[in-house]
């Protein structure tokens, strides 16, 4: 099996597929994918939370080891902003992940409000976090003001060339705008970049993300909202006029194949 960290060659981009729970990620796996994520927002709607309503740092990561436990690919986690505003609580972070026994992780620069940490302050966080992790982990620090609105892309290129000069393994900037924006980024850091296909994304082919220059494709919490689109869509029908048409689905044997090519060999 190739690597977590050799699968992440720019120009030529693996699928980080984002799972939110066992089946799902072994259904991921039979279908192709070479390592699987979480989803903090994905895992939080099957708590009954909203994209946003956080679990704590222990449930996350354990969330992520369960995974682990039943697929055969590495298992990045999404640990949202390391759970805490310090340079130590980011490295604490990814020291308890490394000890879990994950391949990687990620740590946003924003607070759970999406407010962005201070220039220095995410430096200094994302610093703390890769001086905690070993050199088969990989760790990934994304630039999330843009997606929230809260700085524009030359701020971003500076925090992500910032985190790569104190020894980041990724850097990710989700949803920069349009593909010229990718490639601005791509072509101002030496390190791997992750893209998202997510929102308008989503009509970018993995093709056009190599041809930018990307190293690695994740899914954030689209494929988890997609599940959702498909329960929505039925429970109007069936609850608004009696139509259960949407209930098609695949057969259950089909379904039963995936979760067993996609598990651990016992």
């Amino acid at each position: 099996m190739t690597s977590f960290r050799n699968l992440h060659q720019p120009g030529a981009p693996f699928i980080l597929a984002n799972a939110w729970d066992v089946g799902s990620a072994r259904m991921l796996v039979a279908l192709g994918a070479q390592a699987i994520a979480t989803s903090s927002a994905g895992y939080a709607f099957t708590r009954g939370l909203p994209d946003g309503g956080r679990v704590g740092r222990d449930e996350a990561i354990a969330h992520a080891v369960d995974l682990a436990a039943h697929v055969p690919v590495p298992v990045s986690a999404d640990l949202e902003d390391g759970f805490g505003p310090l340079p130590a609580d980011c490295a604490e972070t990814v020291r308890r992940t490394v000890a879990a026994g994950l391949a990687g992780c990620c740590i946003e620069d924003v607070a759970g409000d999406g407010t962005p940490y201070d220039f220095n302050l995410s430096v200094e966080r994302m610093q703390a976090a890769a001086e905690a992790a070993p050199r088969d982990f990989m760790f990934c620090a994304r630039a999330d003001g843009v997606m929230h609105g809260a700085y524009d892309l030359k701020e971003a290129i500076r925090r992500l060339q910032a985190f790569e000069a104190v020894g980041v393994d990724v850097l990710y900037c989700p949803m920069p705008g349009e593909m010229a924006d990718l490639r601005a980024i791509t072509a101002a850091v030496t390190a791997p970049v992750n893209a998202l296909a997510a929102g308008p994304w989503t009509k970018v082919t993995q093709a056009e993300f190599a041809e930018a220059g990307v190293a690695r494709i994740s899914l954030g919490s689209a494929l988890a909202r997609a599940t959702h689109q498909v329960i929505r869509d039925a429970g109007r029908s069936m609850f608004g006029v009696g139509d259960f048409s949407n209930l098609g689905g695949i057969g259950s044997g089909e379904v039963d194949g995936y979760l067993a090519a996609g598990g651990k060999a016992k």
